[in-house]
């Protein structure tokens, strides 16, 4: 059997790419990248392949290294040979979903690039406290652009697809659930039932177990 090593940490961004393979059936093993953060022995070691040192790392059945989240998820539709989550070439919703997706990682997802450990960027701790609130607030602004095109039930409308899934998981991040809920009630409803899809369940439980969630 075929099969896709993940390189992650549960409940880091690579719970994007696991729920993906889940999505799809697609045999894979996951390996703890370990704390990028604070380990440097880590950072050392996912460095040699991703050089950013950050996760998803998918080692491909062929041994290709992929990294990127928006690529891998791409790439996952076209190995598993489905529209499912990523629609088709002259399917009406692929524009929205094109625009939306790459909005949120090359908008939103660097945010927390930036503000996890601020003193990467910004090394006087009272300026980074500051630099961090500031990104923190782009971000919430980020956010409310996305509430304002999100359709119901799902993103798309009807059409559900991984901007579902990234919402699912994005949401249980910074600013945390109950600022979504007040604020962007719509990704928030989303969320919810994005969460309680069979197929997103056990990913979404292994990095989210319920005494964390």
């Amino acid at each position: 059997m075929t099969r896709y090593k993940l390189y992650g940490r549960y409940g880091w961004g690579s719970v994007l790419t696991e729920a993906q393979l889940d999505w799809y059936g697609l045999a894979f093993d996951f390996v703890d990248a370990g704390d990028l953060f604070e380990d440097a022995s880590a950072r050392r070691s996912l460095g040699k392949l991703n050089p950013l040192a950050q996760v998803p790392v998918l080692i491909l059945p062929d041994q290709q290294v992929m990294t990127e989240s928006a690529a891998i998820t791409f790439h996952l539709a076209d190995a598993a040979g489905s529209h499912e989550l990523v629609p088709q070439s002259g399917e009406p919703a692929r524009p929205r979903f094109l625009r939306w997706l790459i909005f949120i990682v090359a908008n939103i997802y660097p945010t927390f690039t930036y503000a996890d450990v601020p003193t990467r960027f910004v090394p006087d701790g009272k300026a980074a406290t500051g630099f961090r609130a500031n990104v923190d607030d782009y971000q919430k602004k980020l956010w409310r652009m996305v509430e304002a095109e999100a359709g119901a039930p799902w993103f798309l409308g009807e059409r559900f697809s991984a901007l579902d899934i990234y919402i699912a998981v994005m949401t249980r991040w910074r600013p945390n659930r109950p600022w979504f809920e007040a604020n962007t009630p719509k990704l928030a409803a989303l969320a919810d039932r994005g969460s309680d899809l069979p197929k997103l369940k056990p990913a979404l439980l292994r990095n989210y177990p319920p005494e964390t969630d």
